[in-house]
């Protein structure tokens, strides 16, 4: 079944996915690193002032007190363990809480049809979907897969096919998206890591404008071909005021260039008094009404290249 695409993943589709994953953690078990900003509070000692402070690029900090402390690859627990150890030496039992300020050492860039894309900051752990959810969903466009790349320092990425660039530094792993946002490859919701670059590919389209009923761009899934009568079919067949027999293909020749017209005599297609007709990726198929004008199709093929007005349904 269809359904247009709101480019925002819902919360009831995040809580399915996570099925079979492990819950995220909480905070004290993110892996503290250089750039992320702490306020530590230790009562008793007057010293510690509650002010930010930042981790430096050799992942130490420095406090009244304990002095130089190794912070970077501690997460917020271990760091709270080792402050309390050293301030022994100056209070009987001391009472200290660390937390993050600013988190911006675990960086994860989301890239393509995203309606945010851009990077995004691991606070514990995060899977997948999350994270996709922080880049604001994905775009009306987008595609049926998603690309993740992922430094071998950080482990494989455990998927299926995941394979080792020819450098030898990265990891890189190709998923189906369908799958996992409905429930059906929970699997595939997978921790993300840092560093990890998400790909999301802009699907192919084909579009069918004018007396059908749902207009609008229709995804194609990967390595998929439709014919007029399947796109016909996901636009819900034809308005009552429609002249299939003067149909158009509009064509992007190979290079660019101005789009091409193609006749195509649909009445006789669904009569099966001709041949049904493969569309290619980005073909608009208009179906124009009973004596409409010339004018309207150039008008179609405006508004699909300004990329106004067009709904993109995705299956």
């Amino acid at each position: 079944m269809q359904r247009a695409l709101t480019g925002a993943l819902c919360l009831a589709a995040v809580a399915s996915l996570a099925v079979g994953q492990a819950p995220p953690a909480p905070e004290s078990s993110y892996v503290l690193g250089p750039g992320d900003e702490l306020v530590i509070r230790a009562l008793d000692a007057e010293e510690i002032a509650e002010k930010p402070v930042r981790i430096d690029l050799a992942g130490y900090i420095r406090l009244p007190l304990v002095g130089r402390v190794k912070a970077g690859g501690l997460t917020v627990e271990q760091l709270t363990a080792e402050l309390t150890t050293r301030l022994k030496q100056y209070i009987l039992e001391p009472d200290v809480a660390v937390s993050v300020t600013q988190f911006r050492s675990q960086p994860v860039s989301v890239i393509g049809a995203v309606k945010q894309p851009g990077v995004v900051q691991l606070e514990g752990r995060k899977t997948l979907v999350e994270i996709l959810s922080q880049a604001g969903g994905l775009a009306p466009d987008a595609g049926y897969t998603v690309t993740i790349t992922r430094r071998l320092e950080y482990g494989r990425i455990p998927l299926p096919g995941a394979r080792d660039d020819e450098s030898g530094r990265y990891s890189i792993a190709e998923i189906e998206l369908n799958p996992v946002m409905e429930a059906r490859n929970p699997q595939g919701n997978i921790e993300i890591r840092p560093y990890d670059v998400i790909s999301v590919p802009r699907a192919e389209l084909v579009y069918v404008i004018g007396q059908v009923k749902r207009s609008g761009g229709f995804a194609l899934k990967e390595k998929e071909s439709i014919t007029v009568l399947q796109a016909l079919a996901l636009a819900e067949g034809l308005e009552r005021v429609s002249a299939p027999q003067a149909a158009r293909i509009l064509r992007q020749p190979p290079g660019g260039g101005q789009r091409v017209e193609i006749a195509v005599n649909v009445k006789h297609i669904l009569e099966g008094k001709a041949p049904d007709v493969p569309l290619q990726a980005q073909d608009i198929l208009f179906i124009p009404i009973s004596a409409a004008k010339a004018a309207t199709l150039r008008a179609v093929e405006a508004a699909i290249q300004i990329g106004t007005g067009v709904v993109i349904w995705r299956r």
